[in-house]
């Protein structure tokens, strides 16, 4: 099978002494490549699969190795347990060293926007599974990829409002295009909530799979993706997206900027008190 089964997986072997040792590898990615298909896989089940900066690093660096490597065709993105992926682990921003907080915002953003362009860079087709939940970065970064499969028990929740935060991902140009500007801003600036036919209805997945089959449905459409002609796949990739990736890039940084601004700002640091404050209730 080309997805581990649900719970957390430990000492992969697939997942050491590859290429995505671009940065340090980490429990939290797994990846391993089969029969032509990278599959990354997010592996932190018992925080809902929500990212820490290690695994920003290494989520890039697997991009990066699988983009390189001859043998792969085809990337799949998908998540180990009932989250595909919670988003920022807010933990991380306990951490930061409060005398020092515009540097650390400024480290932490750079972080955000290199991270983003691996996924605009990726030359091969790129595919997410969605086997769950997803929040906010595991959401806006759905746009950049080729195909969106998800099972029908996911969901798509983008809290920026609420957390004194701004769109990320390229959200705020690639969100508008693909279902309009009305419907976008209901996601991004309103935080509404998506089932996941709402999701395929508004085009931001590809097709909605019944939990139950889902594994098994997914592992036999990208295998079958992965006999197609390469080169021809990828030619083709570069041809659609060629004339947005300086646009992507752009709003990119415009995006990192304004976060970069949001997270120094008074508004943030009390979304975050309240988060904490009634996740403890």
């Amino acid at each position: 099978m080309l997805f581990s089964q649900d719970g957390e997986v430990k000492n992969d072997p697939a997942a050491r002494g590859s290429k995505m040792n671009v940065g340090r590898t980490s429990k939290g990615i797994l990846y391993r490549v089969e029969n032509g298909i990278a599959t990354i896989t997010l592996n932190r089940p018992k925080k809902k699969n929500a990212f820490t900066p290690q695994m920003y690093l290494d989520l890039q660096g697997a991009l990066i190795a699988a983009g390189q490597d001859d043998n792969v065709v085809i990337a799949v993105i998908t998540g180990v347990g009932d989250y595909y992926c919670s988003g920022n682990d807010l933990g991380n921003f306990t951490t930061v060293d409060i005398t020092n907080l515009e540097e650390a915002s400024k480290q932490q953003s750079l972080l955000l926007e290199r991270f983003v362009n691996a996924f605009i860079d990726f030359p091969k087709p790129l595919i997410a599974a969605v086997n769950g939940p997803a929040i906010g970065i595991a959401v806006t970064t759905l746009a950049l990829m080729d195909v969106v499969f998800a099972s029908d028990r996911a969901k798509f929740h983008t809290p920026f409002a609420a957390l004194g935060q701004s769109p990320e991902g390229c959200s705020s140009y690639t969100f508008p295009k693909i279902m309009g500007a009305a419907k976008a801003n209901e996601i991004l600036l309103f935080g509404k909530k998506l089932t996941a036919q709402e999701a395929f209805d508004r085009g931001l997945v590809t097709e909605v799979i019944p939990d139950a089959q889902f594994r098994e449905t997914v592992d036999k459409k990208v295998k079958e993706y992965a006999q197609l002609p390469r080169n021809s796949m990828r030619l083709s990739k570069n041809l659609i997206w060629e004339t947005e990736k300086e646009r992507l890039y752009k709003v990119n940084r415009a995006e990192c900027d304004l976060i970069t601004e949001r997270w120094t700002s008074d508004e943030f640091a009390q979304a975050i008190m309240n988060f904490f404050s009634k996740s403890k209730l």
